[in-house]
């Protein structure tokens, strides 16, 4: 536990603005950053005052330690947040760490990722290339499984840092992307030069209605994967033929069923110089978004 005190008075009444009479103190209890891995709790002892002039009663002004009515500090907010965001904490670890319930915790960290991410102004700016794919986020049979996710791949182009999230839209269809598109700035629209997305007919759709003077293209997974299911078939025919089975470990031909996905040109440049083996999710991660659905 952290005891303190506000140090700043607040004796001016703010109705009337006369000048009020103390009477007596509160403690507000606020969910505190924790203590390494050990739950924190800020006491703040709060002085109460009361007009002599309309009577009004009021408490010192807390909110540079909190919201009004919150549960957290501001600082556990934001150590809630980077915990979600950087260090990949479930709601759960981060409501234990934090001693509250799941529900405040994840109200909480809405909140606060809505005001300190989606809600920053400059989080669009010098967006040139995008990347949308659908991704699946609810497993029930109620409601849309589907989210349509926006990504910033102009980093990764220009080889300044990894790519960014820029939203994602409840939806996997040609309104939901076309929507979200419409409602970004004239300035933004033209400013985009390359969407790369899969092959599904909605994006590109959307992308030419509201994007004309982009250039919409097939990102290198969904490239790599169609060329690598071709080659797939391929390898079958020929098996089938020459052997009466489409493939078994001991066959010629087994082994370059994942040629194209582990040859030596779509190798990372640390993998290529070190000789080892790619995997197809490792040889696309720079240009597949995030959190992208693998079955097609």
């Amino acid at each position: 536990m952290l005891a303190c005190r506000v140090v700043d008075p607040d004796q001016w009444c703010r109705r009337c603005g006369g000048e009020g009479t103390p009477r007596g103190t509160v403690v507000r209890r606020l969910a505190h950053e924790p203590f390494g891995w050990r739950p924190t709790l800020l006491l703040i002892t709060v002085r109460r005052y009361r007009c002599a002039e309309c009577g009004h009663v009021w408490r010192q002004d807390t909110s540079k330690a909190a919201e009004p009515r919150a549960k957290l500090s501001r600082r556990a907010l934001r150590w809630a947040l980077e915990g979600l965001v950087v260090a990949h904490l479930t709601v759960a670890r981060i409501a234990e760490a934090l001693a509250v319930s799941w529900n405040t915790a994840n109200d909480a960290v809405l909140a606060e990722g809505q005001c300190a991410l989606i809600d920053d102004p400059k989080r669009f700016d010098g967006v040139q290339v995008i990347g949308v794919d659908e991704h699946v986020w609810r497993h029930t049979r109620r409601g849309d499984k589907y989210v349509t996710v926006v990504i910033d791949l102009t980093p990764v182009r220009d080889d300044t840092g990894p790519a960014r999230l820029l939203d994602m839209v409840e939806g996997r269809s040609k309104h939901a992307f076309k929507t979200w598109l419409a409602a970004r700035p004239k300035e933004w629209r033209d400013g985009v030069e390359v969407v790369a997305m899969d092959g599904f007919t909605g994006f590109k759709t959307a992308t030419t209605e509201e994007l004309p003077d982009a250039t919409p293209v097939l990102d290198p997974f969904h490239v790599v994967r169609l060329a690598g299911d071709a080659l797939d078939q391929c390898r079958r025919r020929v098996q089938q033929t020459l052997h009466g089975h489409r493939g078994r470990a001991a066959d010629p031909l087994y082994r370059a069923r994942r040629m194209l996905h582990t040859g030596l040109d779509l190798l990372t440049p640390g993998r290529r110089h070190g000789s080892q083996p790619c995997s197809p999710a490792t040889t696309t991660s720079r240009s597949r978004p995030p959190g992208a659905s693998t079955s097609r």
